[in-house]
């Protein structure tokens, strides 16, 4: 029998149908409300608001769950590759082993850029974010790029396409900016090795593949490759809406992305170290500023809006940081800081009780850090593993038959009808 929400208004009675999900998650479908009654729902931040029926992503904030087409996180970091979770989220099922070495291959024939498109590097400034030039470029790839036939197959070549070639873009700005030559892919070497390579090799000191910092790539791009409805995801399903073609939707959760509130979390952790360590500040004071809520300092890193319990990210996040500051052995007064920092804010009760633990952005930001990748470029990284959830959801949007372009309402708070005032009688 069909659960109802009884809704008075004005005295008039409206039964709104319940709909359920998977993991029993419960909403009430308002579709009928503004007909029926001439009012909306008025929901800023859409933090009570579902916009879609999706078999992607599960996460419970309170209890601390994250799953991928319903395989635990934990599961998917400890024994999959960043490639075989981007085949799940995109198809639904992981890949057997001719799916995932045919995918492999594909990966690897996509890589090279276009030659032409090259110009569009030389030509940006020379101090360009990456994450603008990343935009455009992805954007430019209608261009260069337009068979967008609809037959599986061949959406399945261009999803791949830019999987690819979204970290031979990434590699080639960052070794542009520094006037350095571009490194092309290895056929020898898998995607994340490949990517490393691609950033680092040098004609003087040829680059050496770690495969503690592969995997190390490979669990960041994991952890990071889906989380539900979040602004970047929105910003894909939103303009995806409006049956905009893949890579400029793509582009706008490129840009959406951008922003230090989203993907910009982990490059404003290593920002704030930096403040710490130039002014000097001790942990406790430190500790003390992040309490006081007449102090403009943020303690950047800890709390989530969604998990009010440990981030499930972080944990396993925090585990590959700790062996990769243990191998590399370099003194990082900035790294320093954030160890003790986190060992203090896990033992202090404020933190606990307002269930500040540290975040995944907190553990990444550490560990791209030790892992040589320069700050501006954190939510390019993060951009590249977002990249097949992005895909997943803009898939899911255009083939769900309840699809309709994103339109929200508004509380109008302006001018009532007022005339026009010609130009010599205005005040």
């Amino acid at each position: 029998m069909q659960k109802v929400a009884k809704l008075v208004i004005d005295g008039k009675e409206l039964m709104l149908p319940v709909v359920e999900g998977s993991e029993g998650e419960k909403a009430i479908d308002i579709r009928s409300l503004r007909q029926e009654t001439g009012y909306i729902t008025f929901d800023p931040g859409f933090g009570n608001t579902g916009t879609c029926r999706s078999a992607i992503t599960y996460m419970d904030g309170e209890k601390g769950i994250l799953r991928y087409r319903g395989i635990p996180i934990e599961q998917l970091a400890e024994h999959s590759t960043f490639v075989e979770t981007a085949f799940l989220l995109i198809t639904g099922q992981l890949p057997t082993r001719e799916e995932l070495t045919r995918t492999s291959v594909y990966l690897n024939d996509f890589s090279p850029l276009h030659e032409n498109m090259k110009a569009f590097y030389q030509n940006y400034p020379p101090k360009a974010h990456p994450m603008g030039i990343l935009s455009a470029m992805v954007n430019a790839m209608r261009s260069f790029y337009p068979e967008l036939i609809d037959l599986e197959e061949e959406m399945n070549k261009t999803y791949l396409r830019l999987i690819s070639k979204i970290r031979t873009m990434a590699a080639m700005a960052y070794r542009i900016s520094l006037g350095e030559r571009v490194v092309y892919p290895r056929p020898d070497l898998c995607y994340c090795a490949n990517f490393l390579n691609m950033m680092f090799d040098s004609v003087v000191v040829p680059y050496h593949v770690d495969d503690d910092l592969v995997r190390a790539l490979n669990v960041f791009w994991i952890l990071h490759a889906d989380h539900e409805q979040n602004c970047s995801t929105t910003a894909v399903r939103v303009v995806g809406s409006g049956k905009v073609n893949i890579y400029s939707t793509i582009s706008a959760g490129i840009s959406a992305l951008w922003g230090p509130l989203h993907g910009g979390a982990n490059q404003a952790v290593v920002n704030m170290l930096e403040d710490i360590h130039k002014k000097g500040l001790t942990i406790k004071d430190c500790i003390a500023k992040a309490k006081d809520k007449t102090d403009p300092f943020r303690l950047m890193g800890f709390g989530h809006r969604v998990y009010k319990t440990y981030d499930p990210r972080a944990k396993i996040m925090k585990k590959m940081g700790d062996i990769i500051l243990s191998k590399i052995k370099r003194k990082d007064p900035l790294l320093d800081i954030a160890q003790r920092l986190e060992e203090a804010a896990l033992k202090d009760s404020y933190f606990k009780e307002k269930n500040l633990y540290p975040n995944v952005d907190f553990y990444s930001g550490i560990v791209l850090r030790a892992m040589g990748i320069p700050t501006n470029m954190f939510t390019v990284m993060f951009a590249i593993g977002r990249l097949p959830g992005w895909i997943a959801q803009w898939k899911e949007d255009v083939s769900d038959p309840e699809m309709k372009i994103s339109r929200p309402r508004q509380i109008y708070t302006g001018h009532q009808e007022r005339g026009y005032i010609p130009i010599d009688d205005r005040e």
